[in-house]
């Protein structure tokens, strides 16, 4: 306990967390106002895509948060003081990505839940709302997907420990790589399949066609199994970075 809340006051002692929070609230909730406003009055907009804006661009802005809270201390140099007060190292990473993890997970709900907020406002005579399982998870789903990708984004952190380095594989591989690797031929529809985001935007989405909110995804898992298998992604990358950051110097 005493190791999350260092962690809590070392993240939120610098500005980037404040400022990416409010990024990702301004790209929910934004993107929720644009679509409810700009819809024709006579085509209802659809949970889905009142979270557009969370779902395709937000989660980016969190992962940044997310590899910041520990490149930044290898900037620093302020890691190395951490270390010798943990010296095995994994508590105090583990206690990080928690703490990062949480965070993520509360910004991805209080998002959600603002786009969808704003677009019943805006559109009341559409019947926005959570009326089915698949609407929650819509919504509420958001924040877990969130949290994920924020230890994936710290495992990355500790891997590359340079903010520039780890930030641009992320949004790279996040905004392109995925959907590039559709293009090659034969093979590259199956190994999309099974892709982090592609199968954490199943567990988002479910099996939903298109419509007006983000791509489905062509995961062929569930739902509950695409969670589960983005998270088991998370873990196995933090474990790896736990075992380099353990033989290397700080």
């Amino acid at each position: 306990m005493n190791l999350l809340a260092v962690e809590r006051i070392k993240l939120f002692s610098t500005r980037s967390p404040w400022w990416c929070a409010l990024i990702t609230l301004a790209l929910a909730i934004g993107f929720a106002a644009i679509f409810s406003g700009a819809s024709p009055a006579d085509e209802p907009v659809s949970v889905a895509a009142t979270q557009f804006g969370g779902s395709q661009f937000g989660i980016a802005v969190v992962m940044v948060l997310a590899a910041l809270a520990v490149t930044t201390e290898y900037r620093f140099n302020t890691i190395r003081t951490t270390f010798q007060a943990v010296p095995h190292r994994s508590p105090a990473l583990v206690a990080k990505a928690i703490v990062v993890a949480l965070v993520a997970l509360v910004i991805g709900e209080i998002a959600a839940f603002g786009a969808l907020g704003l677009s019943m406002l805006m559109r009341p005579n559409d019947g926005i709302g959570l009326h089915t399982t698949q609407d929650w998870m819509n919504v509420a789903g958001l924040g877990p997907v969130f949290a994920v990708a924020a230890v994936l984004a710290v495992a990355l952190g500790i891997l590359v420990r340079h903010s520039a380095g780890a930030i641009a594989l992320l949004l790279i591989y996040y905004l392109a790589v995925e959907e590039l690797v559709q293009l090659i031929p034969k093979i590259g529809h199956h190994i999309h399949e099974w892709l982090p985001f592609n199968v954490a935007n199943k567990f988002l989405r479910g099996a939903a066609a298109g419509g007006d909110g983000p791509p489905p995804s062509d995961s062929p898992l569930s739902p509950g199994w695409a969670l589960a298998y983005f998270a088991g992604i998370a873990i196995v990358f933090l474990l790896v970075a736990l075992g380099v950051a353990k033989k290397r110097d700080a």
